[in-house]
C-alpha cells in the first residue's frame, strides 16, 4: 500500500494556543453554565486529532494500546485505579478511522449509553487473559487478533505495520502469527501527548491547585509524634475529598531516611528538628501532578537550611532556562554532577535532578537528566508541560532538600503553576 494522504485537522479540532497575557485558569470542578471552564469534547477532538497527526506521520497503518493512559487519550474513557495493572483494556486506531475500544465486561455496555462521542458500534466487550490467569491456550487473544486484523484490513492498513505500546509477548505472537508486522507505538503516542492545549494545561493547573491545598494541611499536621504514614493518609483522603481519581503514590520521608532518597514512605515517627520531604502524585481527570515540598519540624540547623538553599537555587535556575527553543541538555547542565553530591554515577542518581513532562501519564516529554540529554537532547515547545525536581543532601549526612516545580511552557518562558510557598525552607510548627 502507497503513502496515505495527508490528514487535513479541522480548525474546530485544535484550537489556538492559550493567551499568555491571561492567567491560566483554576475554575471549580463542578460545570456551570455562567462560564466557560474545561470543554471536555473539545479536549477529545484535540487528542485525537494530535494522535492521527503523528500516525500519519510515521510509518505505522494503525496503533493497538493497551496503556491505560493512551486508551485514555485517544476514547476519552476510563474504569478507574483497578484497571492499572490489569492489561484487561485495549483500543485500536486505525488509519484514519474512529478509535475501536475494547472493555472490561459491562463497561462496553456503559460506554455506550454514556459516551457518545464513540460510535456504538466500536464499543466492544473484550478480554485477552489478565496477565496469563486466564491462559493463551484458551483462545482469547487469538480471537482478538483475528478481530484486529479484520479491522486493519476494512481500513486498508493490514499491510503497514502496527504500532503497541505495551503488550504481553503471547499477544504480540498472535498477531505475528496473522502476518502483522508489528512495531513500537509508544513513541508515536508520545509525539501526540508532548503538545498540551488550553483544556489540559487547565486541568492540570486544576490538579496542582488540589495539591497546593494538600500541602497546607500537611504544614498544620507536621509535628513530632505524627507518622509518615498518617501525613499520607490525610493527603489520600483530602485528595479523594476534592475529587482527585487516582491518588498514585505519596512519598513521605523524614529524618534519617532523607539521605539517600529511598523514594516511598514508612510507619517512622517525626521528631523534632527532622527535615521531611514529600512527593504528591495524584490525577484530575486524568492528569497528573508530581509536586515535592520539603519542611522541617519546629526547627531547622543551618546545614539543612544551606542544603534547601542550594536545591532552590538549581531549580530556579533551570526555571529560568525554559523558553522555546532551548535544549534539554542546556537545562541538565545547570545541574551538579552526580559524584558532586555524593553519587557514584549518574544512573545511581538519576531522578534527582530531573525534569519530566506531565499528562495523562507522570512520565511523557521531555525527560531532562545529566543521564540522558547530553546525548539525547530534546527541544522544549510552546505548549509542553513538564516537572522539574532537585535534591541536595545536608552536611549532616542524613537530612536532605527536595523542591519540585511544574510549569508550562509560554511563548517566552515557564509559568510555574505549583504554588504552595517554597522559595525558602518552611518550618512547621516552630518552636
Amino acid at each position: 500500500m502507497g503513502a496515505r494522504e495527508p490528514i487535513v485537522i479541522k480548525p474546530d479540532d485544535i484550537d489556538p494556543r492559550f493567551d499568555w497575557e491571561r492567567g491560566i485558569p483554576s475554575p471549580g470542578h463542578g460545570a456551570v453554565d455562567f462560564e466557560e471552564r474545561v470543554d471536555f469534547r473539545r479536549l477529545h477532538r484535540y487528542r485525537l486529532a494530535r494522535a492521527r497527526r503523528a500516525l500519519a506521520d510515521s510509518d505505522l497503518g494503525a496503533l493497538l494500546c493497551f496503556d491505560n493512559n493512551n486508551i485514555r487519550y485517544l476514547t476519552s474513557t476510563s474504569i478507574g485505579e483497578w484497571a492499572r495493572d490489569k492489561v484487561a483494556r485495549y483500543a485500536l486506531l486505525a488509519g484514519d478511522s474512529e478509535p475501536h475500544l475494547w472493555d472490561f465486561g459491562s463497561a462496553a455496555a456503559h460506554h455506550r449509553l454514556h459516551a457518545p462521542w464513540l460510535p456504538r458500534e466500536s464499543c466492544h466487550a473484550g478480554m485477552v487473559g489478565l496477565r496469563g490467569t486466564v491462559p493463551p491456550s484458551a483462545g482469547f487473544m487469538r480471537r482478538a487478533a483475528e478481530e484486529i486484523k479484520d479491522l486493519l484490513e476494512a481500513n486498508g492498513v493490514a499491510d503497514m505495520p502496527l504500532g503497541i505500546d505495551i503488550g504481553e509477548p503471547p499477544m504480540i505472537f498472535e498477531l505475528q502469527r496473522l502476518g502483522i508486522e508489528v512495531r513500537d507505538g509508544q513513541q508515536t503516542l508520545l509525539d501526540a501527548r508532548e503538545i498540551k492545549n488550553r483544556d489540559e494545561m487547565t486541568l492540570l493547573n486544576m490538579a496542582a491547585a488540589m495539591v497546593d491545598g494538600v500541602y497546607q494541611d500537611i504544614f498544620e499536621a507536621l509535628k513530632p509524634g505524627v507518622r509518615e504514614s498518617d501525613i499520607v493518609a490525610l493527603a489520600n483522603k483530602r485528595l479523594y475529598e476534592m475529587g482527585s481519581d487516582d491518588v498514585e503514590a505519596i512519598n513521605a520521608v523524614s529524618g534519617e531516611r532523607c539521605n539517600p532518597h529511598p523514594h516511598n514512605f514508612t510507619d517512622r515517627i517525626i521528631r523534632p528538628g527532622d527535615q521531611a520531604f514529600f512527593d504528591i502524585i495524584q490525577s484530575y481527570m486524568g492528569y497528573r501532578t508530581c509536586y515535592y515540598r520539603t519542611f522541617n519540624v519546629g526547627r531547622a540547623t543551618p546545614v539543612q537550611i544551606d542544603a534547601y538553599k542550594k536545591a532552590r537555587e538549581w531549580i530556579d535556575a533551570a526555571i529560568q532556562m525554559v523558553r522555546p527553543g532551548v535544549g534539554t541538555d542546556q537545562i541538565a547542565a545547570l545541574w551538579p554532577k552526580a559524584e558532586e553530591f555524593g553519587f557514584a554515577n549518574e544512573m545511581e542518581a538519576f531522578a534527582l535532578q530531573f525534569g519530566h513532562g506531565l499528562g495523562v501519564a507522570l512520565h511523557e516529554r521531555p525527560i531532562i537528566s545529566r543521564l540522558i540529554s547530553f546525548e539525547q537532547p530534546i527541544e522544549i515547545k510552546e505548549g509542553m508541560v513538564f516537572a522539574l525536581e532537585t535534591y541536595c543532601p545536608a552536611q549532616d549526612g542524613i537530612s536532605a532538600a527536595r523542591i519540585e516545580e511544574e510549569v508550562i511552557v509560554t511563548n517566552d518562558g515557564a509559568k510555574v503553576i505549583t504554588l504552595f510557598p517554597a522559595q525558602e525552607l518552611p518550618v512547621a510548627n516552630p518552636y
